[in-house]
């Protein structure tokens, strides 16, 4: 198979079923976000050090391709064999969020993002699953996107978060409490 079809030099690209779109469009724009994520958890998934949380990674990675499918086939395509995100994959992301918190200390306050790389990255992959559900908000609006993929990035965002969280505890790394101070040079 060929890397370059030089289909897409005009700017276009096409949809599951053909349809040719501008690569700036709202549903290009919310699949390349997801395609973002899946890159920024890959580099996580290159400095993390626990077994379990790479399956755990791994198996959210083959969910962002079918995330990112769905997002590029419109509701009503008649591709019908393209998988769609749903209520199974939102509960498999809840019970994984319950199970890790279990491991948590509960929060009392603000963490900054960071810690060890692993849970450094996660933490800026959590910012682009946000941006990546900004993005399908967007597209929402003006497409049909169905209810489960808007869930399944709301949750995917929160539990980036705390398996940040856990990727410092597992690797012995302290998290940095925010702190209301206002900082040097400033009066008080």
């Amino acid at each position: 198979m060929k890397i370059y079809t030089k289909t897409g030099d005009r700017g276009e690209t096409s949809l599951f079923g053909g349809e040719r779109v501008s690569k700036d469009e709202l549903r290009i724009e919310a699949y390349g976000t997801v395609d973002e994520l899946n890159s920024v958890m890959g580099v996580a998934r290159s400095f993390n050090e626990s077994e379990e949380i790479d399956s755990i990674l791994g198996e959210i990675q083959e969910r962002l391709f079918v995330l990112g499918a769905d997002l590029a086939t419109p509701m009503n395509s008649r591709n019908s064999s393209v998988p769609r995100i749903s209520s199974v994959d939102i509960n498999a992301i809840e019970h994984m969020i319950d199970e890790i918190e279990l491991k948590l200390a509960p929060l009392k306050s603000f963490i900054l993002p960071g810690g060890s790389k692993a849970a450094a990255f996660l933490h800026f992959a959590r910012t682009v699953c946000r941006r990546a559900e900004r993005r399908t908000v967007t597209l929402r609006k003006n497409g049909e996107i169905s209810d489960e993929a808007m869930i399944y990035l709301n949750r995917l965002s929160d539990f980036l978060f705390v398996l940040a969280r856990y990727a410092n505890k597992t690797g012995g790394v302290a998290e940095t409490i925010w702190s209301t101070r206002k900082g040097p040079g400033s009066k008080q």
